[in-house]
This record gives C-alpha cells, sequence and structure tokens, in this order.
C-alpha cells in the first residue's frame, strides 16, 4: 500500500515537472518568437516622419509633405502603363537617381551611405497586391523591400524606407488594380498618381529644428572671440561677443565643417558652416487609365468591321472598273 502511494506520489511530482518544463519552454519561445518580430519590424518598417505629423502627405496646394524636410531639389521618375485592367496586376517603377560615390553627414557626423525614401499615392481603391498574387519576375524586381500604408484607413498611399540608396535607387511598387464590377465606387476612368522620392538625410526635423545636415547660421552679428571643440559628442561651440558687451554661445553639431575663426567679425544669419548636404527630394505625377475590357472588345470589333468596310469597297471599285472596261467601243 505504501508502495503504491509513493508510486502514485512520485508520478505526480514527475507530471508537475514536465509541465513546469512545458511551460518554460513555451515561454522561451514565445519571447524568443517576439524577439525576433520586433527585430525584423524594427529594422524594415521604419515610417518616415511625415505619417507622424501628416495626417495626409500631400498638401492641398499639391506639394508632398517631405519637401518641409528635404529642401533641396533633386531629379526623380515614375514610370506606370498608359492603361490597366480590372483585377490585374500592374508595377509603378520609380528612380530616385544619384551618385553612387556620394557620401553624405550622418547623425553622429561621420560619413556614410545614402539612404532614399518614396511615397506613392495611389487613385482611391487601389492597393498594393498580396503577396500570393505577385509574379515571379516581379517579386524579383522587388526585391526585398518592405512596404506599408500611409495610414490604416489610407491603404492606398505606400510608403517605403529610409532603404539603402546603393541598391534600391530604382523601386518598383506591385500594384493591384480594384474591380469596377465589385467595387461600385470604382468607375472605368483615368485617374492621377503622385510620387514623392528623396535621398539622404532631410535638413530640418519636423519639430523645425535644424539637422547637422544643413548650413548652420548665427543669430546675431558681433566678434567670435572663441571656438571651443566639443569633446564628448563632438561639434563646437562658438562665443561671440555682440555689441552690448554679452556673450553668446552659437552650438555647432558634428559632421559640417567650420567657415570662421577666432577674431572674425559676423553678421546676422552669417554661415557658420558649409552646407554638407547632398541629398534632396522631387516629386512627379502622371495619369493612368482603368480600361474595361468589354470596351477593347468593342472598339476591335469596330475596327475590324472598317477593315473589312475599306477592303469591299476597294474589290467592289475593282469590279467596276472591269465592266467599264468591257463596255468601252474600240
Amino acid at each position: 500500500m505504501l508502495r503504491l502511494k509513493w508510486i502514485e506520489y512520485s508520478f505526480n511530482i514527475y507530471i508537475l515537472f514536465m509541465f513546469s518544463i512545458k511551460t518554460l519552454f513555451l515561454l522561451a519561445v514565445s519571447y524568443f518568437i517576439n524577439f525576433i518580430v520586433l527585430l525584423v519590424y524594427s529594422a524594415q518598417s521604419y515610417p518616415i516622419f511625415a505619417q507622424q505629423n501628416y495626417k495626409t502627405p500631400r498638401e492641398a496646394n499639391g506639394r508632398i509633405v517631405c519637401a518641409n524636410c528635404h529642401l533641396a531639389q533633386k531629379p526623380v521618375e515614375l514610370d506606370v502603363p498608359q492603361a490597366v485592367l480590372p483585377n490585374t496586376i500592374f508595377e509603378a517603377v520609380v528612380q530616385i537617381p544619384y551618385d553612387l560615390q556620394t557620401k553624405q553627414v550622418l547623425g553622429n557626423g561621420k560619413s556614410g551611405q545614402l539612404n532614399v525614401g518614396a511615397v506613392l499615392i495611389l487613385p482611391s481603391s487601389f492597393r498594393l497586391a498580396p503577396p500570393e498574387r505577385i509574379p515571379k519576375g516581379t517579386k524579383r524586381r522587388v526585391g526585398n523591400l518592405y512596404f506599408q500604408p500611409y495610414s490604416a484607413d489610407q491603404e492606398n498611399i505606400l510608403v517605403v524606407g529610409p532603404v539603402s540608396g546603393k541598391n534600391y535607387t530604382k523601386i518598383t511598387f506591385p500594384i493591384l488594380v480594384p474591380n469596377p464590377e465589385i467595387e461600385k465606387s470604382v468607375r472605368y476612368l483615368k485617374y492621377p498618381i503622385y510620387f514623392g522620392g528623396n535621398r539622404g538625410r532631410g535638413q530640418v526635423y519636423p519639430d523645425g529644428s535644424k539637422s547637422n545636415n544643413t548650413v548652420i547660421t548665427t543669430s546675431s552679428a558681433g566678434l567670435i572671440s572663441q571656438i571651443k571643440p566639443i569633446e564628448k559628442d563632438g561639434g563646437f561651440q562658438i562665443f561671440v561677443e555682440i555689441k552690448d558687451g554679452s556673450t553668446i554661445i552659437e552650438s555647432v553639431p558634428p559632421g559640417p565643417e567650420l567657415l570662421v575663426k577666432v577674431g572674425q567679425s559676423i553678421r546676422i544669419d552669417e554661415s557658420l558652416t558649409n552646407n554638407p548636404n547632398v541629398g534632396g527630394f522631387a516629386q512627379a505625377e502622371t495619369e493612368i487609365v482603368l480600361q474595361s475590357a468589354g470596351r477593347i472588345q468593342v472598339l476591335l470589333a469596330f475596327c475590324i468591321a472598317i477593315i473589312l468596310t475599306q477592303v469591299i469597297l476597294v474589290l467592289k471599285k475593282k469590279q467596276f472598273e472591269k465592266v467599264q472596261l468591257s463596255e468601252i467601243k474600240f
């Protein structure tokens, strides 16, 4: 009897032990998966500043809000088909060209590769194509890019970046065309598409403060009495004596090169550094036609009818000429 109780007691301990081990294992796996998901999300999904500060990326005057931070202007290209059919996949190809040998000033003041970012504003009801419907050729051209909607209620606006400009000066967006037969709000019409692309870091942060990727200017006129390097963070402190005898301190972040020296007189808004910016922003727009397959079939039938009519007229003319020749009397 005692032996049976001991065996039962040992079995209960064993079950409890195995349950604890299993629970710990499941918790460990869960934490590991969450860690990996967060790591991938933070690496691939880096929303641009515009998402956090603007409800929509295109203002009433037509300007895309990225221009508020990226002040320099550079060219971009947008290429889409002239017309598309309902419920099909098409490629919107954008290009953000720049000299790949160019280096930009990073946040810590060092030099590094330029990154690129893009926002594509599609017509309402146009969406990013689901992965299972994207053709293999398109998948190959898209690469490892991660696209995300601008917001939860604006899935027709897609953003990507910042990503390495060295690998992605050309970006392919796989787009799913809506079906007017299912979505009654969609019509067979011509629709506009807007695109904004930037390369390199911005010159102004959304809060209005300057980044270290722009010209640093002085806020007062006076005489530079001292230039003191900031050892810990990098950059400089410039001490300026103004007319009333007081001294103000102008802070220069790491990255830009100083253009002034001790003993130099400066004016208000005079440049203290060079302009390190090598990037810029631009936008483009085009139009695309949502075409009906039935209309194309009717057009083809009409063209074929016209061709047949012309052929019949030519044959009839030849026949009439032969009759005229036979009636001529020599």
